[in-house]
C-alpha cells in the first residue's frame, strides 16, 4: 500500500505541469496542491511508522504468548509431579500412622496413654503427663494451699477425672504409686500437723490417695510415699522453688496378689486377738 500511495502522489505531481500547460491554473491553486501533496507524504510516513510499531508490538505479544504457553505446560507437568509426590506422601504417612498405632510408646496401654494425654491437655495448669515414664505430675501450688494437705476444688476435679481413666478396663492391670515432694523451705505455721517437709509430702500423697479411693479406685491398687525436699527437680532457691513442690503419680503393672484382702485382714485379726494387751494399740 505504501508503494501505491507514493505512485499516486508522484502521478499527481507529474500531472501538475500538464495541467498548467493545458489550462490556466493560478499560482495559489498550484501552491495549495503542492502543500496538500507534502501533507499526504508526511501522513504516509507517520502511518508507516505506526504500522511498523504495531507489527513490533504484535510480534512481541506473540512471543510472550508462546513463552506463557510453554511455562503453562511446564507448570502443568510440575503440578502432575506434585500430585504424584503428594499421593506418595499420603501413602507413607498412612503407613507410618499404622505402624505407630501398633506400637506401645511407654509402659502404659495405648488407650490409657491417649486418655491421660487428653486429660493433661484439659488441665494443663495443674497436670502434666510423661508417657515415657507412665507418670502424672500435679503442681502442688495449684493442688494444695501453702503448708497444707487439703486438695483444692479444681485439683479434686482433676483427680476424679484421673480416677475415671484408672477405672477403665484398659487400666485395670495397673497400680498407682503416689509420691509427694516439697522444696527445702522449713514448715512454719502447720508444724503441728506436718512436723517436717517429709511429713507434708506424705500427707499430700495420702490426700490424693483418699480422693482416688473416694472416686472408686480400689485402695489395694495404691501406694503412697513422700521424699520431702530430698529429690528436687531443680536446685532449690532461697524463698522457695515452685518446680520442686509437686505430687507425682506413677502407673505401673499391678503385682499378683495371692491372698484376698478380706481374708488377710481376718487372719491378722484372729492371730492378734489373743495377744493384744487391753492397754496397747494393736499393731498397724
Amino acid at each position: 500500500m505504501r508503494g501505491i500511495t507514493r505512485i499516486s502522489i508522484s502521478f499527481l505531481l507529474a500531472s501538475i505541469p500538464l495541467i498548467s500547460a493545458g489550462c490556466s491554473v493560478s499560482q495559489t491553486r498550484y501552491d495549495d496542491l503542492v502543500l496538500a501533496n507534502r501533507t499526504l507524504e508526511e501522513q504516509v510516513v507517520r502511518l508507516e511508522s505506526e504500522r511498523d510499531a504495531s507489527d513490533a508490538n504484535l510480534q512481541s505479544a506473540l512471543n510472550e504468548l508462546s513463552r506463557t504457553r510453554a511455562e503453562l505446560g511446564n507448570m502443568q507437568q510440575g503440578q502432575g509431579q506434585l500430585h504424584g509426590d503428594l499421593d506418595q506422601l499420603n501413602r507413607d504417612y498412612n503407613e507410618l500412622l499404622q505402624r505407630v498405632s501398633q506400637l506401645q510408646i511407654g509402659p502404659l496401654p495405648q488407650q490409657v496413654q491417649e486418655d491421660l494425654a487428653r486429660l493433661s491437655a484439659t488441665y494443663p495448669d495443674i497436670l502434666t503427663f510423661d508417657a515415657r515414664l507412665g507418670m502424672l505430675r500435679f503442681a502442688s501450688d495449684l493442688t494444695f494451699d501453702s503448708g497444707k494437705d487439703t486438695l483444692k476444688s479444681e485439683a479434686a476435679d482433676t483427680i476424679r477425672a484421673v480416677a475415671g481413666v484408672l477405672g477403665s478396663s484398659d487400666a485395670s492391670g495397673l497400680e498407682v504409686r503416689i509420691v509427694g515432694h516439697t522444696d527445702n523451705v522449713p514448715i512454719r505455721y502447720s508444724r503441728a500437723q506436718h512436723p517436717t517437709n517429709t511429713h507434708l509430702s506424705v500427707h499430700r500423697a495420702i490426700s490424693v490417695q483418699n480422693a482416688l479411693v473416694s472416686a472408686g479406685v480400689d485402695p489395694v491398687r495404691i501406694q503412697v510415699a513422700g521424699y520431702g525436699e530430698y529429690r528436687p527437680l531443680v536446685a532449690n532457691q532461697a524463698g522457695g522453688t515452685r518446680e520442686n513442690r509437686r505430687v507425682e503419680m506413677f502407673l505401673v503393672p499391678m503385682p499378683e496378689i495371692t491372698v484376698p484382702v478380706d481374708a488377710a485382714t481376718t487372719a491378722v485379726g484372729e492371730m492378734t486377738t489373743e495377744t493384744v494387751d487391753d492397754y496397747d494399740e494393736p499393731m498397724k
